[in-house]
């Protein structure tokens, strides 16, 4: 479709409008762009979202305050770890929760890994979108180790469901830390093969050196926030700014550009990386002392446990730990008040209590049952990480009951989309796509 500008100091001048997505492969499928072209340059774009809608909002106003934490997972599903600590943070904040020191860490760590996947993710598909094939190959399979190292600590790679509210699911793994080490010297490796690649490659340059570029001050009208932000050279960071969980015990540094553009963003990321890999490795020199979930001890099924809580062999129950599938390890009295708060009107008992007495089965059937579980005083509340794109936040409230009356969330993307006819603006066509790379929208975050 054409049209023709009326206006005299544009009499003749000749535009045309041009759909590029929702099946542009540089789109995803999730968001399309309506673009007027004079020639190859953009006049004007117009960004259309919408194409994943999930009702996330409404979901979890009929959800009980723990079965959220699924849906949360589906936010920015690349980093599902920061959205599950992000929703758990602000429930405790409003209930008035502390989380034991030891699983304060293990979110830090949970958190940290799933910024190094998002991060990686954004950098190698948009290096694929540009020809660099090879660095998309090279991150993702960095990538896949720490997914795999997701899997041993949560029970799955990407639907997490981590946190619950009043801590995590459980402890760390058997080995965790030695198995960190060695993923993080390939990580590093992988970083260093990409950054030789693109760094100074002046076919990647061409493409996002002085493109994308937005203002410092354009980028906090905006409200923009995270690698984007620190691009223009604002050193905001969350987890600086406010510090949550145990954050301001660590070292580390806050990388940010001058100038605003794709390459800086990309610069960014790739120095974040780093800053996430130490703070893992501070964590884990760290960790407080505790119960490991995989602590040596003989295991029963819970039938048996059971078994012998019916024939009153109580006293015997006490040398045996439950046994149980990998996406209940950790559950047990091991860890019990280490990486869970020690509250029986919030947190599920051990395992080895609602196995073999009445008292901790009742106190599992009534956290777990509909229109019973955790009670949450009336009030509101707001609280915020740091994601992946940026800052994170939730904005709760209660009625009193067992469920959140309403939920609003703040997805750090979606304010970068608002920005997108100002970045493209007198651009060439050909700067869409290391644009909107650098944004990583994440669907499932921006249309909730």
């Amino acid at each position: 479709m054409s049209a023709t500008t009326t206006t005299p100091k544009d009499a003749g001048r000749k535009t045309f409008l041009l759909n590029m997505g929702p099946q542009h492969p540089a789109m995803h499928g999730v968001v399309r762009m309506i673009l007027e072209l004079e020639g190859e340059i953009i006049r004007h774009a117009d960004c259309e979202i919408g194409y994943l809608h999930r009702a996330f909002e409404k979901h979890a106003e009929t959800e009980t305050w723990n079965n959220v934490v699924p849906w949360t997972d589906r936010l920015n599903y690349v980093s599902p770890l920061i959205n599950n600590v992000g929703y758990a943070l602000a429930v405790e904040k409003l209930a008035g929760i502390e989380v034991p020191e030891r699983g304060q860490f293990i979110r830090v760590i949970a958190c940290e890994i799933s910024r190094i996947t998002d991060h990686l993710t954004c950098v190698g598909a948009s290096a694929m979108e540009l020809g660099s094939f090879t660095v998309f190959l090279y991150l993702i399979k960095a990538r896949e180790y720490l997914y795999q190292l997701v899997d041993q600590m949560t029970g799955a790679r990407i639907t997490t469901s981590f946190t619950r509210v009043g801590g995590v699911k459980g402890d760390l793994p058997e080995g965790f830390a030695v198995k960190f080490r060695e993923i993080a010297a390939k990580v590093r490796e992988a970083i260093v093969e990409s950054d030789k690649l693109l760094t100074r490659n002046r076919i990647f340059m061409d493409r996002v050196d002085g493109t994308g570029v937005i203002s410092k001050e354009d980028a906090l009208a905006y409200a923009i926030t995270g690698p984007f932000l620190r691009s223009t050279g604002v050193p905001y960071d969350v987890r600086r700014a406010h510090p949550y969980l145990v954050y301001d015990r660590f070292d580390f540094e806050i990388p940010v550009g001058t100038t605003g553009d794709n390459y800086d963003r990309y610069l960014c990321r790739l120095a974040e990386i780093e800053q996430s890999l130490r703070i893992i490795e501070q964590a884990l020199d760290k960790l407080p002392s505790g119960p490991h979930s995989l602590h040596p001890r003989e295991m029963k099924h819970a039938y048996e446990l059971e078994d012998m809580g019916k024939a009153g062999k109580t006293e015997l129950i006490e040398k045996y730990a439950a046994k149980v599938d990998q996406t209940l390890e950790g559950m047990g009295k091991d860890t019990f008040g280490v990486v869970r708060a020690p509250n029986r009107w919030a947190t599920l008992p051990a395992k080895e209590q609602t196995y073999t007495n009445i008292e901790g089965l009742m106190n599992h059937f009534e956290l777990v049952m509909w229109s019973w579980g955790i009670k949450i005083p009336e009030g509101e509340t707001y609280d915020a990480v740091e994601g992946g794109n940026g800052e994170l936040g939730f904005h709760l409230v209660s009625d009193g009951g067992d469920g959140p009356y309403r939920v609003r969330c703040r997805p750090p993307c979606l304010y970068i989309m608002a920005a997108i006819p100002l970045l493209l603006k007198d651009t060439m066509i050909a700067d869409v796509i290391p644009t909107f790379g650098s944004v990583n929208m994440i669907a499932g975050e921006l249309d909730r």
